[in-house]
């Protein structure tokens, strides 16, 4: 069975700082591309960042762009997304989740697993 299980959202004031981790478990993870996604209330799914599966390559939204870092630990089966710099819009729960592929796509629709989700929430 295939298992995505995120960690380390919570609270923090607008300017500090985040690390999510994604741990992935029940198949082999090395030959796809990893991203994060988030979606606040109210509003649609959004692409945050994404990385390929060596590492090598990644991608980002420009409204993170600066901010945010994502990596992953082939090894470990991991992928991390580090926040800095937050601010109040970034609020909302974050989702990692597995691309039918290694393209560092941005569309949800191209992502087959997913995890259930850590709420971040950045206060003003």
């Amino acid at each position: 069975q295939v298992q995505l299980v995120e960690s380390g959202g919570g609270l923090v004031q607008a300017g500090g700082s985040l690390r999510l981790s994604c741990a992935a478990s029940g198949r082999t993870f090395d030959r796809y591309t990893l991203g994060w996604f988030r979606q606040a209330p109210g509003k649609e799914r959004e692409f945050v960042a994404a990385i390929n599966w060596s590492g090598r390559w990644t991608r980002y939204a420009d409204s993170v762009k600066g901010r945010f870092t994502i990596s992953r630990d082939i090894p470990k089966n991991t992928v991390y997304l580090q926040m800095n710099s937050l601010k109040p819009e970034d609020t909302a729960v974050y989702y990692c989740a597995r691309e039918n592929g290694d393209d560092i796509r941005t569309g949800p629709n191209e992502y087959d697993y997913w995890g259930q989700g850590t709420q971040v929430t950045v206060s003003s």
